[in-house]
């Protein structure tokens, strides 16, 4: 055991670390963690709480606060996986002598089900981008794109031009951890990304950029240009609900599984490591089930 633990600052900075560099984790994965502890490292400096010293039963009052907070259960079960990740480093590192989150228990995720689009929705939203712009062309292809492979926005803004092919209708793409998988998609998206390269793509390119997907500046689209510009289509397509990057991908996923694709597919087109986080889509589906049944059974 290290006799002079560091402090919170230095113990956060090398647990995120050993996160990049060890595990492999994503920008943004290693970001949430880091916001997850800061919160946690504020509630032990309010309770005079040693980070090193913390109790099972201190955790469990932080998570606790956290529900009353209001806080989504994705949210918290992110915060409980965060907290035990940095528990076990700390007894690999020899800081603390066990684990104190054995019985930390995550929040039941299925009760916060994904929110996605119906098939008419999302086509009304496909049609909004103008295809006689340069600007429209560009943002239909990249939301024809989103809807036909499931990828995140962040996979998605990210993707080079080496790593399309039209020809045969796949994209090679990058996702948590720098794990690499192929996702097909169909004929719609590439009809639109075939416009864009075509006509839109070289108009944009103001110098040699691997980027697929190019601002008006000519380099890469950000997460946070995708997302305005996606949430200026939703409004202007009439749509209710609030739409984002995420309820594409949760569309993609969610459509598939009403049209009789396999979990394992899906999980493999999502990129998720597990299947259980893919199986919160058979919910919906059952729904959806539900619903035919009801219809068309002569003794519903």
């Amino acid at each position: 055991m290290k006799e002079i633990p560091p402090s919170e600052e230095e113990i956060l900075r090398i647990f995120l670390d050993y996160l990049s560099v060890e595990r492999g984790l994503s920008p943004n994965t290693v970001h949430s963690y880091s916001l997850d502890l800061k919160k946690l490292f504020l509630f032990f400096r309010k309770e005079n709480i040693a980070w090193v010293k913390a109790r099972e039963e201190d955790l469990i009052r932080f998570i606790h606060r956290q529900s009353r907070a209001k806080l989504s259960p994705r949210s918290l079960a992110r915060i409980v996986s965060s907290i035990r990740s940095f528990y076990r480093f700390l007894v690999l590192d020899g800081l603390i002598a066990k684990v104190p989150t054995i019985n930390l228990s995550t929040p039941k995720l299925w009760l916060d089900l994904p929110k996605f689009l119906t098939e008419p929705e999302v086509e009304k939203l496909l049609a909004k981008p103008k295809k006689n712009s340069h600007k429209g062309r560009r943002d239909r292809a990249m939301l024809e794109l989103l809807y036909a492979t499931g990828l995140r926005v962040s996979e998605l803004v990210s993707l080079k031009f080496k790593d399309l092919n039209l020809e045969k209708g796949y994209v090679l793409c990058r996702g948590k951890g720098g794990k690499e998988r192929i996702v097909p998609f169909g004929q719609s998206a590439r009809e639109a990304l075939e416009a864009y390269i075509r006509v839109t793509r070289p108009k944009l390119l103001k110098k040699e950029d691997p980027s697929l997907f190019l601002s008006s500046w000519g380099r890469a689209l950000t997460r946070q240009g995708f997302w305005k510009m996606m949430k200026e289509y939703g409004r202007q397509a009439d749509l209710e609900k609030k739409i984002s990057p995420h309820v594409l991908r949760h569309s993609f996923a969610t459509h598939l599984l009403e049209r009789g694709a396999d979990l394992r597919s899906v999980q493999l087109m999502l990129g998720h490591s597990q299947i259980t986080t893919t199986q919160i889509y058979t919910h919906v589906s059952r729904k959806h089930l539900r619903r035919v049944y009801d219809k068309y059974h002569p003794r519903a």
